[in-house]
């Protein structure tokens, strides 16, 4: 868990667009997000709890959680869902079951000193690459 705690900034994307459409993310917020460039905060506190902040010039989410707890979640696109996120070899593996209908799911993993976020909806995978900023 250690490798993921830390400030980290949008460097790199794909298929971000075609995530959204599979969620169902208006087209307004789609093109809101496109020209957003985050930066999350990940960090634990002693009693297990992560937080994870992503914040951009226009919206602010926070994820706190402890792992394998089930917990509800406000998406930056403004739907309320029942997440779970485990620690799976290393990654964290995030499960938005029948969100908007439709399964989702979140990994993060460090690969190469690149925090590596991959979302999977329907049949599109989103992969989004973040650098580590300097403390």
């Amino acid at each position: 868990m250690e490798g993921f705690l830390g400030k980290w900034k949008l460097s790199k994307s794909t298929k971000f667009d075609e995530f959204m459409t599979a969620v169902g993310v208006n087209f307004v917020l789609k093109k809101m997000a496109n020209l957003a460039t985050p930066t999350q905060t990940i960090t634990q506190n002693e009693d297990g709890e992560i937080h994870i902040k992503t914040e951009t010039s226009f919206k602010t989410t926070d994820l706190k959680f402890k792992l394998g707890e089930e917990f509800e979640e406000k998406t930056a696109d403004g739907r309320s869902v029942k997440t779970t996120i485990n620690l799976e070899d290393g990654k964290l593996v995030q499960i938005q079951p029948g969100s908007s209908g439709k399964d989702i799911s979140i990994t993060r993993e460090i690969k190469d000193e690149i925090y590596l976020m991959t979302l999977v909806c329907k049949n599109v995978t989103c992969t989004r690459e973040y650098s580590k900023l300097a403390e």
